[in-house]
């Protein structure tokens, strides 16, 4: 396959040449592809970059995510122990966990917290 494709015009070899490596990747170890083909010549590839464009904002709209979640998991620890107190690993662990939407929701609930109890039944609430 690699002579074929070497032996077509060189305007349409590169592009025929991204095509047959990705059909060969579905097969092929990657090792063995890049062997046969010039190396690089998928980096150059405008289906390569999208799919690269594609990871990459993919990537960082996860990073972005976890970082709101850790800020508002620390805000949330920070504002209920000065509200009722130094909590309990077990309740620190359960605050932890929960989801980004259920920790902005107790961010909000805590404002009216007297005691460890209320935070208690606000979990349980939630059946958490």
């Amino acid at each position: 396959m690699v002579d074929k494709v070497d032996r077509v015009e060189a305007q349409k070899r590169a592009e025929i040449s991204i095509y047959t490596q990705i059909l060969a990747g579905l097969k092929y170890k990657k090792d063995l592809i890049q062997q046969l083909f010039r190396e690089g010549m998928m980096r150059e590839s405008v289906i390569y970059q999208e799919i690269l464009a594609e990871g990459e904002q993919k990537g960082r709209q996860e990073g972005e995510q976890r970082g709101r979640k850790e800020e508002a998991r620390s805000l949330v620890l920070r504002q209920l122990t000065r509200r009722i107190g130094e909590l309990p690993q077990e309740m620190r662990s359960r605050v932890a966990n929960l989801p980004l939407k259920q920790l902005e929701n107790l961010g909000e609930a805590l404002l009216d917290f007297t005691s460890m109890s209320d935070l208690q039944a606000w979990l349980e609430e939630l059946g958490n």
